[in-house]
Order: structure tokens, then C-alpha cells, then sequence
């Protein structure tokens, strides 16, 4: 079936040409990339709305959680939730991150891509929320899959609507994060709704996309037997598209990173879940024909 997706480019002039831009990285988290420093506030809203730029907090290359094998994750600024147990709320504003070229992100692709085939890794985009910018992700991941590199999106589904059927064509796999499985818990973890993530995978999984779901257990917060029955149904009505569940004990790396930004942290003194609570939920999900780790 031929492709029709189509994406609008920028002008010539929004995206500087010139060897002064062209020349100009990013340090640190992102070093190697190019930016494109010196666009006025309405170019780089246009540029973000047709993928030109991305807004990217970091990046690093890592064999960890992110997906299958070696890979290159790239956390994407903004995100329109307000996870109590969130590990990066200086990820939470698009404007705290650089914005950086396409083009850019592309090659750095291109130069990992014979060690991600090797490994049977890829790219994932984390953020933040990676589907804040659609146009961008999606424009990455056409460009991966025509290299053949694996691709993953890393989300809690919440921006459902901003993703066409002809985004999710280039999703390999979704790492689903189902905070919680009825809207009342769901609303007092996040703040926000529970039933786009359910939409959006229930979409990938129409669509033949693998999908690894995530939950964080949290003793009194999202640990109820109640809760965790809700979330095994919701993961069950993904059928075969299903790999498997990876239950996370709450723990309190990110709590450093609240008190860094000043913002109160609802969990300062939250303990993570014991041994048995944990077992608890793991035979919930396993119970459910679900495979659990």
C-alpha cells in the first residue's frame, strides 16, 4: 500500500542555513546535536508543529529498560501530566528543553544504526511525553524504519488524538504506562484521564503493534486489590498485542529533583512496596494469563 502520510515543511528562512547555525551544538545531555539557535518565538512554534524541530530535554545510549537491545533513548521536553512518583518533573515544561534539528536527530540515528541492528535495538522516545510532539517523533521514526532500526514510544497514551493511524504505522513497540486502572485513582495520580491510554492501546494492538506495559506500584497510592484487578483487565483487553507487564516498585531516585525545582513532592515520605505486596500484584496480573516481571 503506498504511503500518503504527508507532513508540511517550514520555510527556508525559519530553519537558518548559514554555517553560524549549522555549526552550533548542544552541550551536555546533548552534546553532537544541532540547534537551531536564533529562531524567533513564532518560527520555532511553526518548526515544532511540522516536526522540523523537537524540543529534547537529553539523550543517551543504554542496554536498560527502554526496549529490546542496545538503545538510543531520547527524553523529549513537556508533558501534560503531574505524576506524584514522576522520576523527571524537569522534563514537564517543552520551553526547559533545546530545541534541536531534525536533520540533526536523523544522523544521529544513522550513526548508531549498524550497532542497533547487531544488537536488535533502536530508538525510543521517553520524555516528559514524547506524543506532545507528534510531528517530530513520527518524522524520526519514518526516517529509522527506512534504515531498518527498531522503533519504540515510551507514553502513557494520554495524547491519544494526536497520533494518526499513519504514526502508529512506524511504532514497533509501545512501552504503555497504565498508571492505574479506574479514573477516580488514575485522576489522583496523574491529574489527568485514564481513558486515552486505554484508547491508545487498544489502537496499537488493532494496528498488530507489540506493547510492554508499565505499572508503578505505589503502597496506599495505587495498590489496592481493587485498582490492580482494574489495571490486569485493562492490559487483558490488548490481547496477543501483549508481551508482557513489568511491574516498577516506587522508589524515591526523583525526589532530589523536586526539591532541586522547589516544586512540593506529594511522596516525600512514601516507602516502595515489601517483597509480599509486590508478590500480591504480581499474581494478580498472572492470574489474568498475563506474563509479569
Amino acid at each position: 500500500m503506498p504511503d500518503t502520510t504527508q507532513f508540511r515543511t517550514t520555510t527556508r528562512h525559519m530553519l537558518k542555513e548559514s554555517k553560524t547555525y549549522a555549526s552550533q551544538t548542544l552541550m551536555g545531555g546533548l552534546s553532537g546535536f544541532e540547534s537551531p539557535i536564533g529562531l524567533d518565538r513564532r518560527d520555532r512554534l511553526e518548526a515544532l508543529k511540522t516536526g522540523d524541530i523537537g524540543f529534547v530535554h537529553s539523550w543517551d545510549i543504554n542496554t536498560s529498560v527502554d526496549g529490546p537491545g542496545t538503545r538510543m533513548t531520547v527524553f523529549m521536553s513537556g508533558c501534560p501530566l503531574r505524576c506524584q512518583y514522576c522520576q523527571n518533573p524537569d522534563t514537564w515544561k517543552m520551553r526547559d528543553g533545546q530545541p534541536v534539528y531534525l536533520d540533526a536527530m536523523i544522523k544521529k540515528v544513522e550513526r548508531y544504526a549498524d550497532l542497533f541492528k547487531a544488537t536488535h535495538g533502536g530508538i525510543t522516545f521517553s520524555g516528559g511525553e514524547s506524543m506532545m510532539q507528534p510531528a517530530f517523533v513520527s518524522r524520526v521514526f519514518r526516517a529509522a524504519k527506512e534504515m531498518g532500526v527498531h522503533t519504540c514510544l515510551d507514553t502513557s497514551g494520554f495524547l491519544n488524538k494526536s497520533y494518526t493511524d499513519e504514526m502508529i504505522d512506524d511504532i514497533d513497540l509501545c512501552l504503555l504506562d497504565v498508571k492505574s486502572g479506574d479514573e477516580e485513582t488514575y485522576h489522583k495520580v496523574t491529574g489527568g484521564l485514564l481513558q486515552p491510554t486505554i484508547d491508545f492501546g487498544q489502537r496499537l494492538a488493532k494496528a498488530g503493534k507489540k506493547i510492554w506495559v508499565r505499572f508503578v506500584l505505589v503502597p496506599g497510592l495505587t495498590s489496592s486489590e481493587e485498582n490492580v484487578d482494574n489495571v490486569a483487565k485493562i492490559c487483558a483487553s490488548f490481547g496477543d498485542a501483549l508481551e508482557h507487564v513489568d511491574v516498577l516498585p516506587f522508589h524515591q531516585l526523583g525526589r532530589p529533583k523536586w526539591h532541586e525545582l522547589r516544586i512540593p513532592y506529594p511522596l516525600e515520605d512514601q516507602k516502595g512496596p515489601s517483597a509480599a505486596l509486590k508478590q500480591r500484584v504480581v499474581s494478580q496480573f498472572e492470574s489474568y494469563g498475563l506474563t509479569v516481571y
